[in-house]
């Protein structure tokens, strides 16, 4: 047998990770170099991605190495990036300047909690970039220096940058419990668009927005690979439940774009979700559209820059408008609902061309999209239970015993709280909350989003993940819970890591892999599979109730 390496989950062991020394240096946060140690960071971004998207100093270059090959003004570039955005979004001029150091966000961190490092508590990971603003963009800073936490901005400063700001997963907990606000992901954002000036980017976002350009979306998937990709799963449908689903892609002038995370398409358990989709969308007979160009809802520009994002969330609108649709509806994802929720007006501009979306089942019109004229898929399936327009059997998932992650993005930038509760507890007898301090606007991150969910940073995903997984294996072990339901593509890939090591036996689904699962279907056949082509455990054939609300805890 191999040697366990760092990129394996295999190598590190329990009793490891959870002794956690929070003791800080015995030195100044300013002494304390960066410590690149296996397992805590991740590799830089290729040159032929960076080409690819004409971003600057696109080199061959090793995080280990002493030499990062930056540009002989590297410095000049810095300051005159971090100059240009002080004066362009207040919030970030604000951010450098109300903070306090009050320390209410100290132990709100994942990475913090999980592994004890000092400067990542959010406090000390904003100071990083806040100590070269004193320096540089403040008299009392450029006359008081260290007194006042200023500090020269030296090669070590970036190196720190590189380590800590790919250390933070935006899921902006700590902000909730910010007195003054402060945004803490904007911050983290701000860090990495100065690296990018000087062509410091990781793999693991580079290259999804790289494959997005060139393909439309993160995975590099080609528009007959798209195509297959879907029959693939309809067979799967058919063979589960007996009825052959409809797959319309480009089709123009239907009434609905609908556009998911590619995750769901290729990466277990999102692809049982995207069964869910189209289980959901035959049986409503709904007039909607896949796109093999918008074949991303995801927006890792916002991981890398404001920019980025801009030019990733136009896809979606052109798409919108080649084909004719009324509105568009988006899949189970994280950051692709941060990215519209808050920042589509401002870079994209309102969608005129669009109308205010009308769900054509219901009437329900989704107000709350009146500018984006983008609907959630948990609000629609919502609705639709609401007003008893699915047929629904929850016994078929009587095996089940859920709770639900409060997926970040979704649930604090979204506000999307009420609506998956309502769907599980009617798709699911047995449903369980986790501790109120771990759910809702206080929900704990995977510990894998903004880019950091590839293996060779198994170390930190795990300590990052050890308050969700603890969440998890008290709910698994006071009620039996053996499912986790998330509504994020990117939850769906990383919690199952987290889960298979801080509360084994515990799956990850999203939720409308359950909703297709209790879905009594038009001319199906008997239920004994289900889509993930396993054996429904004491399938019980038993009347189907019509939207009506589950008995649950």
């Amino acid at each position: 047998m191999a040697t366990p390496t760092p990129d394996t989950i295999e190598y590190y062991k329990k009793e490891k990770l959870s002794d956690i020394d929070y003791e800080p240096p015995a030195g100044g946060w300013m002494d304390t170099p960066v410590n690149f140690r296996p397992g805590s960071w991740i590799y830089p971004g290729k040159a032929k991605h960076l080409q690819y998207l004409d971003l600057p100093n696109p080199r061959e270059w090793v995080v280990t190495e002493k030499d990062w090959k930056l540009q002989e003004n590297w410095k000049e570039i810095v300051l005159k990036g971090m100059s240009e955005r002080l004066s362009k979004y207040r919030s970030f001029k604000l951010f450098m300047d109300i903070c306090v150091r009050c320390g209410a966000c100290a132990d709100k961190c994942h990475f913090f909690i999980g592994g004890g490092d000092p400067k990542n508590m959010p406090v000390l990971r904003a100071e990083l970039l806040r100590s070269i603003y004193r320096n540089d963009f403040t008299a009392i800073g450029r006359v008081l220096g260290k007194i006042v936490g200023a500090r020269e901005l030296t090669e070590d400063v970036i190196k720190e940058w590189f380590y800590y700001f790919f250390q933070c997963t935006e899921c902006r907990r700590c902000s909730v419990f910010c007195p003054y606000g402060i945004d803490t992901a904007e911050i983290t954002m701000m860090g990495r668009e100065l690296l990018g000036l000087l062509g410091l980017y990781v793999n693991w976002v580079i290259e999804p927005v790289a494959n997005c350009f060139r393909t439309g979306n993160h995975l590099g998937i080609q528009p007959h690979g798209l195509k297959d990709t879907l029959e693939f799963f309809a067979d799967d449908i058919e063979n589960a439940t007996g009825v052959k689903v409809k797959i319309p892609i480009n089709k123009k002038g239907a009434e609905i774009l609908f556009v998911t995370p590619s995750g769901d398409f290729l990466a277990d358990p999102g692809t049982f979700t995207c069964m869910g989709y189209m289980v959901l969308f035959n049986e409503l007979d709904l007039d909607f559209t896949w796109s093999t160009y918008a074949s991303e809802g995801g927006n890792f520009g916002l991981f890398t820059s404001h920019e980025m994002i801009k030019r990733l969330n136009a896809k979606i609108y052109a798409e919108a408008k080649r084909l004719g649709v009324k509105w568009i509806l988006g899949g189970e994802c994280g950051h692709m609902w941060r990215v519209m929720h808050q920042y589509m007006d401002t870079m994209n501009g309102p969608a005129d061309f669009l109308q205010v979306p009308k769900s054509p089942i219901t009437g329900t019109v989704f107000d709350n999209a009146r500018s984006t004229k983008m609907v959630h898929i948990v609000e629609f399936t919502a609705d639709l239970i609401k007003h008893g327009k699915l047929k629904l059997d929850p016994k078929r998932n009587d095996h089940i015993r859920v709770t639900l992650h409060d997926s970040c993005n979704p649930a604090r930038a979204l506000g999307m709280l009420e609506e998956p509760r309502y769907i599980l507890k009617n798709v699911c007898r047995n449903f369980y909350e986790m501790p109120e301090n771990t759910i809702r606007e206080q929900t704990f991150c995977c510990g894998g989003g903004a880019g950091l969910g590839t293996d060779e940073n198994m170390e930190m995903r795990l300590r990052g993940g050890l308050p969700r997984g603890n969440a998890v294996r008290y709910v698994q072990e006071k009620y039996g819970v053996n499912q986790l339901a998330a509504m994020c593509a990117i939850d769906r890939a990383t919690l199952t890591t987290v889960c298979n090591y801080w509360a084994p036996g515990v799956l990850v689904t999203g939720i409308h892999e359950l909703v297709a699962n209790a879905m009594v279907l038009n001319g199906e056949k008997e239920r004994t599979i289900n889509l993930r082509q396993e054996e429904i455990p004491r399938a019980e054939s038993g009347s189907a109730e019509k939207g009506g609300a589950a008995d649950v805890r």
